[in-house]
């Protein structure tokens, strides 16, 4: 990978990481379209930047992320991560190859395309709009919901967080924020498992210029993902999730086409 492809990466991975459309998906997509291939210092950086982004979140919601007054808030975070690290640890083997399966993360784009265009109609009476009042079975529940994008790479960690929040009868200001919360310690742990990963597997892969963009990804994903979500959290309150329904189903089936044709 060159410096050249991870700042392209980088940029599609802020963009992308908070919307509903599936940051991963579109990595997946981009890689082959800019020559950049496989490897297990690709896989590792593309979760390190994803990470990265994340940590804008912390940024924007200090004030809120960081009142250790509030310790249940703390527990729920670490309660909804706990279905996707079992999960992930259990069928790591499936889940790796769902996602490198373009053609399987193309479907999953095109039907969870479809779902989001329903999604502002399912859940019309939601009211719980303080995180306070987000119960513990609550947040595991979400973090359940959160577990559908592990096991379907492309149907989007932040759209199916939401959408459990959603259905627990959080508003989709609450749920967005609260699926941007919750990406932090997940994510978190993430990195370190697939840093490990590496370090015990491949570690000739951690050299000097490896690390050095790693490092250049990271922080241009973090900088544009600072824009991205407060684009985001205002688009979503006024407008709601058609539009990321419509985006994502034009963009699998041009995705599937490319497949059809050889080009990807």
């Amino acid at each position: 990978m060159t410096i050249i492809q991870a700042i392209i990466i980088a940029i599609v991975e802020g963009i992308t990481e908070f919307l509903p459309i599936s940051s991963t998906a579109h990595m997946k997509f981009t890689n082959p379209l800019i020559g950049v291939q496989t490897s297990p210092f690709t896989d590792m950086f593309e979760v390190v930047i994803q990470f990265a982004a994340i940590l804008s979140v912390v940024v924007i919601f200090y004030k809120k992320f960081f009142d250790f007054k509030r310790t249940m808030f703390y527990l729920k975070l670490i309660i909804a991560t706990i279905p996707a690290l079992i999960v992930g640890a259990i069928l790591k083997k499936q889940i790796d190859a769902a996602l490198d399966n373009l053609t399987f993360i193309a479907w999953v784009m095109v039907g969870g395309g479809v779902l989001l265009l329903f999604v502002d109609k399912l859940f019309t009476r939601n009211n719980i709009d303080d995180d306070q009042k987000i119960s513990i079975p609550k947040a595991f529940v979400i973090g359940c919901f959160q577990c559908l994008s592990i096991l379907l790479p492309g149907i989007s960690r932040s759209a199916a967080t939401i959408i459990g929040g959603m259905q627990q009868k959080l508003t989709r200001t609450l749920a967005a924020e609260f699926s941007f919360f919750l990406a932090v310690p997940t994510m978190f742990a993430a990195s370190v498992k697939s840093f490990y990963d590496v370090y015990k597997d491949h570690p000739d892969v951690l050299v000097k210029d490896n690390m050095s963009i790693l490092a250049i990804g990271a922080v241009i994903s973090f900088v544009v993902a600072l824009i991205a979500v407060k684009s985001f959290i205002t688009y979503l309150q006024k407008h709601g999730f058609k539009v990321f329904g419509i985006y994502r189903i034009v963009l699998g089936i041009v995705i599937l086409i490319l497949l059809s044709k050889g080009i990807l």
